[in-house]
């Protein structure tokens, strides 16, 4: 069996909060859609705490782009080949 890593402790819910603060921003409201009909939250927080900075998970929610790294949550921007930050 593998433990967490050091300091993880809240990382996970720490990145589901930032993912529904980011859809919020973009101005989707939290019960306008359940996060797991599009992500499996858990194995994305798995992904994303055992990768190593080059990965980058990429879903859309409700037509909104996102993309996940350990660097946090980012909204893809179709036209330009940078996405923008919260």
């Amino acid at each position: 069996m593998q433990s967490p890593p050091t300091g993880s402790s809240g990382g996970s819910s720490d990145l589901l909060v930032e993912i529904v603060e980011t859809l919020e921003a973009c101005g989707l409201d939290d019960d306008a859609y359940q996060l797991h009909e599009y992500v499996d939250p858990g194995a994305l927080e798995q992904l994303i705490a055992s990768a190593d900075e080059t990965i980058a998970v990429q879903f859309t929610v409700e037509g909104i782009p996102l993309g996940v790294s350990p660097d946090g949550v980012d909204v893809i921007i179709e036209d330009e080949s940078q996405s923008v930050g919260e």
